[in-house]
């Protein structure tokens, strides 16, 4: 992940500001790896003896470019080339006899994950490995082309609506989207494929998707800046329509696990194992995930049972799942617990306690048990 750039200036300034994000010239010789991609057992439960590959990512271009430098643009953007690349020299390496290949990202490479699983599928399969079970974790990548809450023009990567920038970013990088999500849109409406519940009905490769209903993320594509003053009464309700719509948009997704928390990115980081959606942590999810496309590949089987993948917190806002990452306050550095931050963010119980019919004591307890 790392975001994108889409035009010359945006680049440019990309290149002065975030140079391993554009080249990998400077990238250290060694990354210790960590979450799902740790050795470590008690990190990674599920994963740790696996074979793992790690694609740093510079190519600013969501790993959808397939352009190279030229007179006309002094910069390449190559990402959807880079994961084939990768992948031939892969097979060489031991891949020509795995059973299994998990293609995984976080944000921007989550996105990417949607966007290459069933490229890479049918890559294998050209080269005659036919046996390899191609499959997709695409973490904090599932974005949504909804209306900003303030609109502002298409300046930067942060202030461009992400249906502008990436519509803009298609052109710029020579981006590639996948022909049975492309075959669904009209030309030059290529961008749509970009945004998770559009490309997901197209996918033939089995894909879980980590989200949290209040991505980061998304978040500040959408102008909802949380800087430490209190939200206001238009900004909280968007926030709260933004989980509610992001809810909706998984409901036929298969294998999923998002919870109702304010953060972006989870599989790479060490707290991974902590967070919890009904009782049910992201690594077991995935096990279970694991286990039930095993199963269904033997025999067709109905779902594991006490063994779930479908897992969406249905508690309205954000931090009321109590196993959440912990919150800062941005200028004083200090833990918040859920009650703090929603008085922090400017959360009236009081007048919440009315919406839902409550004693305001009753909510204040309900929140702090997350219930």
């Amino acid at each position: 992940g790392g975001w994108y750039c889409f035009n010359r200036e945006n680049c440019d300034t990309r290149y002065d500001t975030m140079r391993r994000l554009m080249s990998s010239r400077e990238w250290p010789a060694t990354r210790v790896g960590t979450g799902i991609l740790s050795s470590q057992p008690e990190e990674n439960p599920h994963w740790w003896n696996a074979n793992m590959v790690f694609i740093p990512y510079c190519s600013s271009d969501v790993w959808s470019g397939a352009s190279s430098k030229s007179e006309k643009n002094e910069y390449a953007f190559m990402g959807a080339l880079i994961i084939q690349e990768v992948i031939k020299e892969l097979v060489g390496k031991g891949l020509s006899t795995a059973k299994v290949l998990l293609l995984a990202g976080s944000s921007a490479g989550g996105t990417g994950v949607l966007l290459n699983v069933d490229r890479v599928a049918e890559q294998l399969e050209e080269m005659g490995y036919q046996g390899i079970q191609v499959r997709g974790l695409a973490d904090s990548g599932w974005f949504l082309d909804n209306k900003q809450y303030r609109r502002t023009d298409c300046i930067d990567t942060i202030t461009c609506a992400p249906t502008e920038a990436i519509r803009r970013g298609i052109r710029y990088w020579n981006g590639i989207v996948p022909e049975r999500c492309k075959l669904q849109f009209k030309e030059g409406e290529e961008w749509n494929c970009f945004f998770g519940y559009k490309i997901y009905p197209t996918l033939r490769c089995p894909v879980f998707v980590v989200q949290w209903l209040f991505d980061e993320a998304q978040l500040t594509v959408d102008n909802v800046h949380l800087t430490g003053q209190p939200v206001q009464e238009g900004q909280w309700l968007y926030i709260q329509n933004l989980g509610r719509e992001l809810r909706n948009t998984l409901k036929d997704v298969t294998a999923s696990f998002a919870p109702a928390c304010l953060s972006h990115e989870i599989i790479t980081r060490n707290h991974w194992t902590d967070i919890q959606v009904k009782g049910t942590s992201l690594p077991r999810a995935l096990h279970c995930w694991d286990r039930s496309l095993h199963e269904s590949n033997r025999n067709g089987k109905a779902p594991l049972k006490g063994c779930p993948i479908h897992l969406i917190d249905s508690c309205p806002w954000p931090h009321c799942n109590p196993s959440c990452p912990t919150i800062r306050d941005q200028f004083t550095g200090q833990e918040m617990n859920v009650i703090q931050f929603l008085m922090h963010m400017g959360f009236d119980v009081q007048k919440m306690a009315q919406q839902q019919g409550l004693e305001p004591s009753k909510l204040l307890g309900m929140l702090s048990s997350g219930n």
